[in-house]
């Protein structure tokens, strides 16, 4: 069982940076592929980003790909979402997510409870 609290959301201007920290409970964290998603009212939530247990592995949603970077360290529990250049369209919910196995785009089987990011033009 993992339990994920997102923090580190706030408002940015466009262009700005912020990065959001999940902290995780549970002594299996190191074993679990991680990921941020993302939700705005009336969307679906949509797959931002996931890393494997060890870091060695990082997928990117096209949107973010070259801005956002996932990193993680099992030491503290935590998995982190470094945000820049950021972009109106980036303003959503976000959420942290992890998974047994192998990273993906879904398929997630804990969830935290967001963190609101909202960037202004």
């Amino acid at each position: 069982q993992v339990q994920l609290v997102e923090s580190g959301g706030g408002l940015v201007p466009a262009g700005g940076s912020l990065r959001l920290s999940c902290a995780a409970s549970g002594r299996s964290f190191s074993r679990y592929s991680m990921g941020w998603f993302r939700q705005t009212p009336g969307k679906e939530r949509e797959f931002v980003a996931a890393i494997s247990w060890g870091a060695s592995v990082t997928y990117y949603a096209d949107s973010v790909k070259g801005r956002f970077t996932i990193s993680r360290d099992n030491a503290k529990n935590t998995v982190y979402l470094q945000m820049n250049k950021l972009k109106p369209e980036d303003t959503a919910v976000y959420y942290c997510a992890g998974r047994a196995g192998v990273p993906r785009q879904a398929e997630y089987d804990y969830w935290g409870q967001g963190t609101q990011v909202t960037v202004s033009s």
